[in-house]
């Protein structure tokens, strides 16, 4: 279940993150749902590993809905810097 709810997450934290990260970071809004479903991703393994908070597991939890956006901000933001024109 953990890799569905992930998947699920990035779907909803992508898109909450370019709302929260506005600007041209290329790719609209199919490159954004995918970077945030490895954000989503990226948060579970900072959870897991760094935090000990858990992983992504629970629609319901807010450290759940925590991981998934930061990681996508994170994921959004790197990604951005990589495809910086100039």
């Amino acid at each position: 279940m953990g890799i569905l709810t992930w998947i699920i997450f990035g779907l909803l934290a992508g898109a909450i993150a370019k709302m929260i990260m506005p600007g041209n970071q290329g790719g609209g809004w199919l490159i954004t749902i995918i970077l945030g479903i490895i954000g989503a991703f990226v948060g579970g393994a900072i959870g897991v590993y760094v935090l000990h908070w858990g992983d992504v597991t629970s629609f319901w939890n807010p450290k759940s809905w925590i991981l998934a956006i930061g990681g996508a901000l994170i994921v959004l933001w790197i990604y951005g810097m990589a495809t910086k024109k100039g």
